[in-house]
């Protein structure tokens, strides 16, 4: 077993440059005679078996359970609270000939639930249509303006949101004193008051008879479930008519890449929902999604998985809503025009690239912020602010300076048209932004979201107070370090125990996201066979290739190019942290690894749990 060291846990130092932050491997225990059962009885190698024991399936029967993902085990539609009310109201309308307009948010969540439903609607033969609000000039969810234009052109439609609403208490009450048919349908935290909504539909609804079963469904993963409700009632009210059902195995392709982009736990049948659509998006993909997949260059791999979604597809559908233009994203998924779908999948990828270019300068320049601010070294959350920030891409800059910094960030474009500054925050080592915010609401105009993410408004005067209120919260509610130095390691392993076949399998166990990540091993007593390199643009990833008893094996670390020097200037052999992977090229197969952290062999840390 290697050895604790209590050097390596030292904190990142606000400001200043200093070396690697070495983090404490925590290693799962394993029974090995449990390891030994399951790699018998599943016809698994070993380390698979160890993944899966760390994991908490120590019997047979649970193991196989959680490797047969099954379309079977999703729960019932009708059980979700709201869903059955909801289901014959939008049924009733569409067969009134009423328009339905559905009201989504501008991120892939939002974007996905709007297309999923309108392709449902679209269907049945309802007249439908939809509205995504300006992130730059409307803001997150509903707000009255949009209420009182869409009662004005028609009064008689029935307003359906989805991925939002469900903390739009004034806004709901202005659709009640129109006469505004609303329906909201959401995932979100709500606040101590529901808007008054003729239905909620929402997964985790206080104040229901029976909970629903899992309450961590996504927005699109909500809309699903109302699509299927209403593909029943629309067949003989149980089943969906086949051409329904197989518009059902098509949509869960859209469900799966809002679940992945929103972050939500793949577990349960969130896990199912992204297995099933992975594969539901090569074989049934309409022109505007083969045309993404296309051009994000995910297309031609044959397999997808999770990260496909989570590192090109998804960044294209949430450039278009960052940068204003989140209907563009939803005419892309919707449209049946093969020539407008290749036109609108080229304009997202262009968005894409410039939203990157200021993303690389907000982050530049929030680091630089930091740097002349010494004293926010103590302070256990960030708040930074800039008046040249875009407020639609504050947030992607956020998560990565939190994962930066390890602390909870928030970062706020002061800029805004509307005379309010706009803020995205992103958790940290599990701190609760939500309640956070919540903390502190007297000081903001308003605010939304959940634990990990969340967005608010501010008037630019207050910020400084904000800080202060906000971080003297954190400071008093939760302890970020020592646990977010850590790394939970699935098992320690040998590099001859990475085979094709061991990596092959392990892919059983995804798909991977947040609550299920990818197995993560260590290998100790490591050699380099070569001298590190720096690759990419601006020299900004790692190629190391090692060696461990005559095996020897290439690996990558994205974003971690100063590790070149570090691991170069280091004489004698090290201890890896890694996630093998299989490299496919010109139709040959060789197993590499991802490296997430090393550490010198003498001070390698970890313990077993």
């Amino acid at each position: 077993m290697i050895a604790v060291s209590a050097e390596t846990s030292s904190a990142v130092t606000l400001g200043k440059k200093s070396r690697t932050m070495h983090r404490i491997w925590r290693i799962a225990a394993h029974d090995r005679s449990y390891v030994k059962d399951l790699s018998v009885r599943l016809k698994i190698t070993p380390m698979v078996a160890q993944v899966l024991v760390a994991r908490g399936h120590h019997q047979p029967e649970s193991a196989e359970m959680y490797l047969a993902k099954k379309l079977a085990t999703l729960h019932d539609p009708e059980t979700l609270p709201g869903v059955k009310e909801a289901a014959d109201r939008i049924v009733q309308a569409l067969k009134s000939g009423r328009r339905i307009t559905i009201y989504g948010d501008y991120d892939v969540d939002g974007v996905t639930s709007t297309s999923l439903l309108w392709h449902c609607l679209q269907l049945s033969g309802a007249k439908v249509d939809y509205y995504i609000p300006s992130r730059l000039e409307e803001g997150y969810g509903l707000n009255c303006d949009a209420i009182r234009q869409l009662h004005s052109d028609d009064p008689e439609r029935l307003l359906v949101t989805v991925d939002c609403g469900i903390c739009s208490v004034v806004e709901a009450a202005l659709a009640k004193e129109l006469g505004l048919e609303l329906i909201v349908t959401d995932h979100h935290t709500f606040g101590e008051t529901l808007p008054d909504a003729a239905v909620l539909v929402h997964p985790r609804l206080p104040g229901v008879e029976k909970p629903y079963a899992f309450g961590e469904l996504c927005g699109v993963g909500v809309a699903f479930k109302l699509a299927w409700a209403i593909c029943a009632r629309m067949g003989d009210g149980k089943k969906a008519t086949p051409q329904m059902r197989e518009f059902l195995l098509s949509a869960v392709g859209l469900a799966a890449i809002g679940t992945i982009a929103d972050v939500v736990p793949l577990v349960d049948e969130n896990r199912v929902i992204v297995h099933f659509g992975l594969a539901s998006l090569l074989d049934r993909s309409n022109p505007g999604l083969k045309e993404l997949l296309r051009i994000s260059k995910v297309i031609e791999k044959g397999t997808l998985q999770a990260e496909d979604i989570a590192f090109a597809v998804g960044p294209r559908i949430n450039a278009a809503g960052r940068l204003g233009q989140a209907r563009l994203a939803v005419e892309l998924l919707t449209t049946s025009d093969k020539e407008r779908a290749v036109a609108l999948a080229a304009y997202l990828d262009g968005l894409n690239k410039d939203r990157q270019t200021v993303e690389r300068r907000i982050l530049k320049q929030a680091r630089e912020l930091v740097e002349e601010h010494p004293d926010w070294g103590n302070h256990r959350a960030l708040v930074l602010s800039h008046p040249e920030w875009h407020p639609g891409v504050i947030g992607i800059v956020a998560t990565r300076v939190a994962e930066h910094f390890q602390r909870p960030t928030i970062m706020i474009a002061m800029g805004g048209v509307s005379g309010f500054a706009q803020g995205s925050g992103r958790s940290f080592a599990g701190f609760n932004l939500h309640a956070g915010l919540t903390a502190c609401h007297d000081l903001l105009e308003s605010y939304g979201g959940h634990h990990a993410a969340a967005g608010l408004k501010i008037r630019p005067e207050g910020i400084d107070a904000f800080r202060l209120a906000f971080v003297k919260y954190v400071s008093e509610n939760h302890v970020a370090l020592p646990g977010s130095a850590e790394m939970a390691i699935d098992a320690e392993v040998q590099l001859s125990d990475i085979t094709i076949r061991s990596v092959t399998e392990l892919e059983k166990l995804g798909p991977f996201g947040a609550a299920n990540p990818r197995p993560v091993f260590v290998a100790s007593n490591v050699e380099l066979a070569a001298p590190p390199k720096k690759m990419g643009e601006g020299e900004r990833h790692l190629s190391i290739f090692v060696r461990q008893f005559g095996q020897k094996m290439r690996g990558v670390a994205f974003g971690k190019g100063e590790w070149a020097d570090e691991i170069a200037s280091h004489n004698g052999p090290i201890s890896i942290c890694f996630q093998p992977t299989i490299n496919r090229f010109q139709g040959r197969e060789s197993v590499e690894f991802h490296l997430l952290d090393w550490h010198p062999e003498h001070t390698a840390a970890a313990v077993g749990v």
